[in-house]
């Protein structure tokens, strides 16, 4: 059975994918831009992956922002 997606990783997903789409990239161009594979790029886009500080580095790389505007519009999600 899937585990559900931890909802503080499904919103850096979605926001790491509007990022993504504001600047034209495909997955697959995304994906290639940081080293990562498409179902790579699904998964942390859909909250199923934690990214590591890294890989946060070379996303904020590929989509040539600071670490620190990657998170400047981000909420952390209140607890159920």
């Amino acid at each position: 059975m899937k585990e559900k997606p931890d909802k503080t990783l499904k919103e850096l997903g979605l926001l790491i994918k509007k990022l993504r789409i504001d600047k034209g990239f495909t997955a697959v161009e995304f994906g290639y831009r940081c080293e990562m594979d498409k179902p790579n790029v699904s998964r942390l886009e859909k909250g199923n992956a934690n990214p590591t500080f890294l890989t946060l580095i070379r996303i904020c790389k590929a989509l040539e922002i600071d670490l620190k505007d990657l998170f400047e519009d981000f909420k952390i999600p209140e607890e159920e």
